[in-house]
């Protein structure tokens, strides 16, 4: 299955494992609740899908990679036990807690987080003294004398044989105490992934050019070349901090990611088309509506592959303006639920507001932390975070030295109207600029399919999708139509083609 049906089926696991009878207890009991094993080739992000599945259901997580652990810190150091049996003194042999057990006990108490994810990488990697112990842990959730704690869940990743000499089998006792999920390189779900996280569009062009090039690992005479979803990701974040500190972005350092040198070599050549491609195109000239005839011109007469990469970079453009909006969107609606509840406060505490805007601001700022510390945070809530810690601080200080509550109220909802009407003028021209997006690509590509790549390559971005959702748009709303219509009529037209007269 793919990263996107294998992290699905690990919330269902979750979630069914945490559900409890009238009496409280876990209708499986953590005896019976077999740890997931997701068998994957490396790079193709088991380990994003256990944080994601971590910050959707709001549960701890503790990571380790099993290579890095020997018998001692896996089941603890051995110490001398003195007990009594039938009136005679006996030395027995005891484990320490382990660091692994010991780690979940600790996010528990850093988080208050009852309920989590023990992740355990290269689990059939592990040393040759540790293995036996490693084989009783998956069938028991026991290290030494030590058991994983009630309420979290087991997940164990690893690589098949083929991708790593090291691995052990494990024998059919053991994976029949397990589930096992078998992952494969899927770019289309990976794609959904790569909007989310702001994906550089020079990356995502070029793989939906080259889609072969996405995951490839190949034996040659010279060893063993790879391209990896986790090197194009890793590839796409230096890319976009060496165009902010003006770095040069070349074959020598596109290499160090993509460890296939006919791939590096041909993507470090198409970065530099896809660069003359948003010189020559001024796509906020586009998004503004200001592009003049020489654009439309030449858009409308170039190749497939350079149509492609100005779509791309038409949607990051227009994929920035959309996340902005949308994070001060969800900003400003949590910062209306925290001054819809200081009335209140005011009459009862006695306080200023300035003092419990205080308070607030302290408490916010302990969320965000615990947050952060806990890993179940995602950079998108982390960023709306410490934007409403801003405004928070704004209007603390708008209300410093006003003891009159309705003087002070005043001053915070002057300071409020003023953000709600900076929003709406930067919903306003996000709107503004798609419909810019949707006018030129219908006046140039009247009868191509750009305009339909355009619409299901928005429907698979997030923040496009809760966008849309909120504000609405007549033109995509429209072409979105346009497209079920036109797949609908491939549909028809497939089955026409089937249909034989003889069958009859």
């Amino acid at each position: 299955m793919n990263i996107k049906e294998a992290k699905e089926q690990i919330k269902i696991t979750m979630k069914a494992y945490f559900t409890r009878d009238a009496f409280g207890n876990y209708r499986i009991s953590l005896e019976k609740q077999r740890p997931i094993f997701l068998m994957g080739p490396p790079g193709i992000g088991k380990t994003a899908i256990i944080e994601q599945v971590a910050q959707e259901l709001g549960v701890g997580l503790v990571s380790y990679s099993m290579t890095h652990h020997t018998r001692q810190s896996a089941l603890g150091l051995p110490f001398i036990e003195h007990r009594v049996f039938d009136g005679k003194e006996y030395a027995v042999s005891e484990y320490t807690m382990s660091e692994i057990i010991a780690s979940v006990y600790e996010k528990i108490e850093e988080t208050g987080l009852k309920e989590g994810i023990l992740f355990l990488d290269e689990v059939n990697c592990v040393s040759e003294t540790l293995a036996p112990s490693m084989l009783q842990f998956l069938q028991y959730k026991v290290f030494g004398r030590h058991r994983v704690p009630d309420g979290w869940l087991v997940v164990t990743a690893g690589n098949p044989p083929e991708y790593n000499h090291s691995v052990r089998e494990f024998d059919i006792v053991t994976w029949d105490r397990l589930k096992r999920i078998d992952v494969e390189p899927d770019f289309s779900v990976w794609k959904e992934y790569a909007y989310a996280r702001a994906t550089h569009p020079a990356v995502i062009t070029y793989l939906d050019i080259k889609k072969n090039d996405f995951y490839r690992i190949e034996s040659t005479v010279s060893g063993k070349t790879f391209v990896t979803a986790r090197g194009w990701s890793d590839l796409s974040d230096m890319i976009r901090l060496c165009e902010e500190i003006g770095a040069k972005v070349d074959e020598k350092l596109v290499r160090q990611y993509l460890q296939n040198p006919k791939i590096a070599r041909e993507f470090a050549a198409y970065y530099d088309l896809f660069n003359k491609y948003r010189s020559d195109y001024q796509v906020d000239r586009i998004l503004d509506g200001k592009e003049d005839d020489s654009i439309r011109s030449r858009a409308r007469n170039a190749r497939f592959d350079e149509r492609l990469s100005l779509i791309g970079l038409l949607l990051d453009a227009m994929g920035q303006d959309v996340r902005a909006t949308m994070e001060t969107f969800r900003m400003l609606k949590e910062l209306t639920s925290v001054l819809q509840g200081l009335k209140p406060m005011l009459e009862k505490s006695g306080k200023s507001a300035a003092d419990l805007l205080s308070e607030i601001i302290s408490e916010k700022r302990k969320a965000l932390k615990d947050g952060k510390d806990s890993g179940i945070m995602s950079e998108e809530d982390r960023n709306i975070g410490q934007m409403l810690l801003q405004a928070l601080e704004a209007q603390a200080a708008a209300a410093a030295g006003e003891n009159d509550p309705k003087k002070a109220l005043a001053a915070i909802k002057s300071d409020f109207d003023q953000r709600v009407a900076a929003m709406k003028k930067q919903s306003t021209r996000t709107e503004q600029r798609l419909n810019h997006l949707f006018s030129f690509v219908k006046e140039v590509f009247p009868d191509g399919q750009e305009k339909l790549i355009i619409v299901t390559e928005m429907t698979i971005n997030k923040h496009m999708v809760a966008y849309l959702s909120q504000y609405g748009n007549a033109e995509y709303f429209q072409l979105n139509k346009d497209l079920l219509l036109y797949e609908r009529q491939i549909e028809l037209s497939e089955a026409v083609g089937k249909f034989d007269l003889d069958d009859f």
